[in-house]
């Protein structure tokens, strides 16, 4: 398509559905592509910028009338109704500028229609020019995905004259993603059509896969349950965050076949193919929107929770119990000790006695031992806290591994599933020693999960940060190959990094980001570590920073001190002599002997980052942890 200049016009346009429709119209003999619709913004912004004054000018004297007359019915309105009432104030006005600014998003689809009548013809239609408006509405959303003709294919059928705003697109297009998620994990199913497969190593991985899968379809229905709850606007952080995680379930369970072999490895791609491109799409609609979103400068009314209420367990009290370990202990739910002085005497059985999906955090204290159990944190067991007595006091500790017929994703010796998990003063340790490989001491799905002052010990593959959004802090990481790895959005603050001794002919790397879509809102943020021997290490076979992973593959480092075990080089390719170039590996700030960037490796994908880039990697914006991490009562650093 030829590129199109548009005329400025000087006077704004009235703030209304039809002032916007006019505005689309002026474009309505152009052709562009979506890389044009970075011109329709200086208008859009100049309508969007007279929202919040036309709204307050409108509704400035309704309001003091209403107040007035509320103080003279009542008497003197106490502080606390003033603040209810400034609170719904607010909240009116928000969802207002948000209902209004969905006009103007809009828009962007709405000039794509009229504007793609010029370069687009209808075969229907005769190729005259004449485009439905369905057809070109799909077109213009479709045209943001990795996978357009998937996209369109499987939108175009569906949708109706109703569905033309990109709101209504994005919910549609989760609908088919769920409905081939779910047609595809009947494949997975003991009745499916792997269940004649005798391997054992592929039975486990099938059995991983759908588990997998399920909680991919939860994602996508959670994706979609709160799209219609709130705007998408409101929820857009959350929509991305589980959409990533529905593409890492998919990807991992592709990933525990890649090294077997026989027919089952291709019929499982070929099975979650269409399902992937689908579930990538609708996660590259909801990052549009989201970029518009911002474009607008939306991005301070996307998120605020609805009436401004606390999470029904959550009150100043909760908040001093929880940042006080001995508070904790004493006013624990549940107690678990290996001498019988508790209720439990597993971890396990404690667990089991949890409420489903409660909202009420519960409080877990296991006491001081070693438990030799391979823990599972089920995804129906929210707002979990588990407090031991220290990071070498209450361990527990397995052995599963990959050698001994154990897929990667289930070696985990503690397994968190269920979202708003805490965990302190307890130490996560796999014993099955560097000759068994992958080797998981802890795996957290778990949204919003948090690790303050925890130990994670093995050797290969010892801490599995797999999806959703994680934090941890004043950690000790002890590994030798890869031992911090993923896809999730996590950050480690004021944590030791230790690698230890490998096997002979085997390098240290620290981390190994997963990220495989570049529409992920994931990557590994290491701020204000330390990265040092754990006992004897060999500091000629070089640790390295990490390795790409997957193609889009995210680690930052910054503020951190790293030892003189770090190689000059810094970073090891996955395989080869050098990186992608869609990587986005960075080192920022950091001290200590090991930190020179003189001699690291020139790859395109390690980039130099600015104060302003360095903050999107921070808690306050790659995890929005300000509106989590300070409810468990856990200290963090906001920003740099």
């Amino acid at each position: 398509m030829s590129s199109t200049t548009f005329r400025h016009r000087e006077r704004a346009l009235p703030l209304t559905n039809t002032g916007v429709m006019k505005m689309a119209r002026t474009y309505s003999d152009c052709q562009f592509n979506h890389q044009s619709y970075s011109l329709l913004f200086p208008k859009i912004v100049l309508i969007y910028k007279a929202i919040p004054s036309s709204i307050s000018n409108a509704q400035s004297n309704r309001k003091r009338k209403t107040f007035s007359n509320m103080s003279g019915a009542y008497g003197k309105v106490n502080e606390a109704d003033q603040a209810r009432l400034q609170a719904r104030r607010k909240t009116r006005r928000r969802i207002a500028i948000i209902s209004l600014s969905f006009i103007v998003l809009a828009t962007i689809v709405v000039a794509a229609v009229f504007g793609s009548r010029g370069s687009r013809g209808d075969s229907k239609n005769g190729g005259n020019g004449g485009v439905q408006p369905i057809s070109s509405s799909i077109k213009a959303v479709c045209d943001v995905t990795l996978y357009k003709d998937t996209c369109y294919d499987s939108l175009a059928p569906m949708a109706n004259s109703n569905q033309l705003q990109p709101e209504d697109i994005f919910k549609l297009s989760m609908k088919v993603a769920i409905a081939e998620l779910s047609k595809a994990s009947q494949y997975f199913s003991k009745n499916g059509i792997f269940k004649g497969d005798a391997d054992k190593m592929s039975v486990a991985a099938l059995e991983n896969c759908g588990e997998l899968l399920s909680l991919a379809i939860d994602h996508l229905n959670s994706s979609l349950s709160s799209s219609d709850e709130v705007s998408v606007i409101q929820a857009v952080d959350d929509l991305r965050t589980w959409l990533s995680s529905a593409g890492t379930y998919q990807q991992t369970c592709i990933d525990a076949f890649e090294e077997l072999k026989g027919d089952t490895k291709a019929g499982v791609h070929d099975h979650l193919n269409y399902s992937s491109e689908l579930t990538s799409n609708s996660l590259a609609i909801i990052t549009w929107i989201s970029k518009v979103a911002n474009a607008l400068n939306l991005r301070r009314l996307m998120s605020f929770p609805p009436n401004h209420e606390e999470p029904e367990w959550f009150h100043v009290k909760d908040r001093k119990l929880l940042q006080s370990s001995d508070l904790l202990k004493k006013k624990a739910n549940i107690i678990v000790a290996k001498d019988g002085s508790g209720k439990y005497k597993t971890i396990s059985a404690a667990l089991k006695a949890v409420p489903d999906k409660s909202k009420k955090r519960t409080v877990i204290y296991v006491k001081k031992g070693v438990y030799s159990e391979n823990v599972r944190v089920e995804k129906e067991k929210w707002n979990v806290t588990m407090i031991g007595d220290g990071m070498e006091s209450t361990v527990v500790s397995g052995s599963l591994n990959y050698v001994d017929g154990t897929p990667t994703f289930s070696t985990a010796t503690f397994a968190v599933f269920g979202k708003g998990f805490v965990a302190r003063d307890m130490g996560f340790v796999n014993t099955a020693g560097p000759q068994k490989h992958q080797a998981v001491a802890l795996m957290s799905t778990a949204d919003q999960s948090v690790f303050h002052r925890c130990c994670f010990e093995a050797f290969q593959d010892t801490l599995y940060a797999h999806s959703n959004r994680q934090f941890y802090r004043e950690c000790n990481i002890t590994g030798t190959v890869d031992f911090i790895f993923g896809n999730s959005a996590v950050v480690f603050q004021n944590c030791n990094i230790l690698p230890r001794q490998p096997m002979p002919n085997q390098q240290n790397t620290i981390t190994a980001q997963g990220k495989v879509d570049p529409n992920q809102n994931t990557g590994i943020a290491i701020q204000n570590c330390t990265i040092l021997p754990y006992g004897k290490l060999d500091t000629s076979l070089g640790t390295y920073l990490g390795r790409p992973w997957k193609n889009y593959s995210t680690t930052i480092l910054m503020h951190s001190n790293l030892g003189n075990l770090i190689h000059p080089k810094g970073w090891l390719p996955w395989s080869g002599t050098t990186a992608p170039d869609t990587i986005f590996y960075s080192e920022y700030k950091n001290t200590g002997p090991g930190s020179s960037t003189k001699d690291r490796v020139k790859w395109k994908g390690l980039r130099s980052i600015t104060d302003k880039e360095a903050k999107k990697f921070t808690v306050k914006e790659f995890l929005r942890g300000d509106k989590w991490i300070s409810d468990t009562g856990v200290s963090y650093k906001s920003s740099l």
